[in-house]
């Protein structure tokens, strides 16, 4: 459980890496552009990047099953989201795939932690 636990946590850190340090390649990964200002830029380091770098390092440091049973809520929380987002806004290819690993990752923190 514990190597679980870490492999979770240290995915966290590495997906929000990419946002965080590789803005303009998220975009393009995540199908979103630029706009006339930076915000879009701000918002994925933050957002899709720092984060989900906050959430990893926390469950971490702190290295308790409460801490990764948070982690995983919050990964379950992006996957209600994209859920929502195929619901209402229409299905793609990348969306479930999106979703599926967001679903792998939370649901699988909490059960082991609980």
């Amino acid at each position: 459980m514990d190597i679980i636990n870490i492999i979770f946590a240290l995915l966290s850190v590495g997906l929000g890496c990419f946002g965080w340090l590789a803005p303009r390649y998220t975009l393009g990964a995540l199908d979103l552009k630029m706009g006339d200002t930076t915000m879009g830029m701000s918002e994925i380091r933050a957002s899709a990047g720092c984060l989900f770098v906050g959430m990893g390092l926390g469950a971490l440091i702190l290295g308790t099953p409460e801490a990764y049973v948070m982690l995983g809520f919050c990964w379950c929380g992006a996957a209600l989201g994209r859920l929502t987002s195929l619901v209402l806004d229409g299905r793609s290819r990348k969306k479930w795939v999106y979703f599926v690993v967001e679903a792998a990752v939370g649901v699988p923190a909490i059960l082991l932690n609980l």
